[in-house]
């Protein structure tokens, strides 16, 4: 059974969403503000975590930001749930981390196929990985999700690792937005080309020397992306 914590300070809509998943087979812990939610997944180290953005105290973007700092926890996967739909709100949710952002009102079976598809991609019982790869300076493990460059550690949220493999193993090779959405993100996603953008960034920020000048991602203009290690 997979285990998910949950934290949204509105009782009604937390209440709700603890009792669809609880009859889905999950099991849930509600929390009504960031930090007693943060303590117990530190202790617990669930499946999974939804958080509002708009919390007492610290907010989604700060849980999201706290997540990917900890070595531990740096996969986990992380849905925001936000009434705030305005596209500038996810793509800083997606910046702080975040898999997937789910504006409300929404309705409950999306909901729950949201949370499915980030469990499945993150589940290490899976489908077989793929073997590790040397790429350039880089080493990555798909059955830890980690990334090495020389001896140094690159800490990647699932997701990132997922977008970074995929360019890895497909070197000079130029792709579109809608290409990477399709081969990385594929049917069951929620992302925009946008947000491709962002997760690019989130990258060049965690693996080039120079992010301002990008040695390895490279922007090609009018044509997409491509991973070089010339």
């Amino acid at each position: 059974m997979h285990s998910i914590v949950v934290i949204e300070d509105d009782r009604v809509v937390g209440e709700m969403i603890r009792d669809e998943l609880t009859q889905r087979d999950f099991s849930v812990k509600l929390f009504r503000d960031a930090e007693s939610g943060i303590a117990h997944i530190r202790k617990s180290q669930p499946h999974m975590v939804l958080t509002d953005l708009n919390l007492p105290g610290l907010s989604g973007f700060d849980v999201c930001k706290i997540i990917r700092k900890e070595e531990a926890l740096r996969h986990l996967p992380i849905l925001i749930l936000s009434a705030r739909g305005d596209e500038t709100d996810c793509v800083l949710g997606l910046e702080c981390g975040a898999d997937d952002y789910v504006i409300k009102p929404f309705r409950r079976a999306e909901l729950v196929a949201r949370i499915r598809v980030l469990l499945r991609r993150a589940d290490p019982s899976g489908p077989p990985k793929a073997p590790p790869v040397q790429a350039g300076p880089f080493w990555l493990d798909p059955a830890s999700y980690a990334v090495r460059r020389k001896k140094q550690s690159l800490p990647m949220s699932t997701t990132e690792f997922r977008l970074f493999y995929f360019m890895a193993t497909h070197a000079g090779r130029i792709f579109s937005r809608d290409q990477l959405l399709d081969e990385v993100w594929g049917r069951d996603r929620s992302v925009t080309p946008r947000n491709v953008d962002n997760f690019m960034y989130n990258l060049r920020m965690k693996i080039e020397p120079k992010p301002e000048a990008p040695r390895y991602l490279k922007t090609i203009r009018g044509a997409g992306y491509v991973f070089s290690t010339e």
